[in-house]
């Protein structure tokens, strides 16, 4: 049988997506989704829809919503582009920075899609180990500069331990590559307000695009919308060669709209979570599984050796009681599980359950 694939891609190995049981009884907390319902304002606008407007083809560029991200990041509609989810945003800057045969640099262990997306492109991944203690190493863009990355993509607060870099490390991080770096901010949504987080002003930079998603925040991730904010000369060629065409549907620019402007509601849910992430983690922690500071909607717990069991057997626990957390088979991670965090509800039937196992 002939094999029609390009080389690298029947070489490579496809993402690993959580797990979407659609029983509705299943307590998912392995993928990062949101506990809390979408706005009514969002709900509304679906409510709403002409469903003869879906005869045409929607505005091309989501300018609505650019401009009311635009408005509230404090920049000009020129430097947003509304992507297809996060990850049609990943893959636009790789298409735009990156030629066929060179170079995208992270740190890992990170999100996988990242290798996968180059893989696909037929870039090399340029790959610098983050220290035991999970922070990044000092060499970290001279050994990206070094292995020739035109763009970095790191995910800031991080994934899979939910540590947040501060603004002048990143700062300091984009005036040493060579390349583009993409800051991933799906998580920033659930930063402590007392941590002051702000990234905007790294917009300044010619070299910064920062990446975000409703998926997270805004309760939206099966509608797949999200964006890339950066400099006019990053981000124009996305918008006007790279991105598809009528990359962003009717419906999901009426929604994601309601849903943005939605702010007290959606910051409401942000506080939830931050309070149930610090109950949880001190739960979890006098259990014997401990966990890096987060400021993301998961934590990234430990299973000690002297737990009794492995974090491979607890995940199998947990899904046969109908609780799906994230395991990874991978370097750092195989002594760890990767919890999000749910309503108060699911996060007491998750430490009743591992209650009775480690206890």
């Amino acid at each position: 049988m002939s094999n029609y694939e390009r080389p690298n891609v029947r070489a490579m190995q496809g993402y690993t997506w959580g797990e979407q049981p659609q029983d509705g009884r299943t307590i998912k907390l392995n993928t990062n989704e949101n506990p809390y319902p979408v706005s009514s304002r969002a709900q509304a606008a679906l409510d709403n829809i002409d469903v003869s407007a879906l005869r045409t083809y929607p505005q091309p560029t989501a300018d609505k919503l650019r401009d009311a991200i635009a408005e509230r990041h404090g920049i000009a509609r020129n430097n947003v582009v509304v992507t297809n989810g996060g990850d049609e945003a990943l893959r636009l800057a790789l298409s735009t920075f990156v030629d066929s045969g060179g170079a995208l640099g992270m740190a890992t262990p990170s999100y996988s899609l990242y290798p996968v997306l180059a893989n696909v492109h037929g870039a090399r991944v340029v790959e610098v180990k983050l220290n035991d203690d999970w922070s990044l190493p000092e060499n970290l863009a001279a050994s990206l500069n070094a292995g020739g990355a035109e763009l970095t993509c790191l995910v800031n607060p991080h994934a899979p331990t939910g540590i947040l870099l501060d603004q002048e490390r990143l700062e300091a991080i984009a005036a040493d590559l060579n390349g583009v770096l993409l800051v991933d901010e799906a998580y920033v949504d659930f930063v402590t307000p007392e941590r002051s987080y702000d990234s905007m002003p790294l917009l300044r930079r010619d070299n910064v695009l920062i990446l975000r998603t409703f998926s997270k925040g805004y309760s939206l991730a099966g509608m797949r919308l999200g964006y890339l904010l950066g400099p006019e000369s990053l981000i124009d060629p996305i918008v006007s060669k790279t991105r598809d065409s009528y990359n962003i549907d009717h419906i999901s620019q009426a929604v994601g709209l309601a849903a943005f402007e939605d702010l007290a509601y959606a910051q409401q849910g942000w506080a939830e979570v931050r309070s149930e992430r610090t109950r949880l983690a001190n739960a979890l922690g006098q259990l014997g599984l401990s966990s890096p500071p987060s400021e993301a909607n998961f934590i990234l717990v430990n299973v000690p050796e002297t737990s009794g069991s492995t974090a491979a057997s607890l995940h199998a626990h947990l899904k046969a009681a109908g609780i799906l957390v994230r395991y990874f088979d991978a370097p750092m991670l195989t002594d760890k599980l990767r919890i999000t965090v749910g309503t108060a509800e699911q996060n007491d039937a998750l430490i009743d359950n591992l209650s009775q196992v480690l206890t």
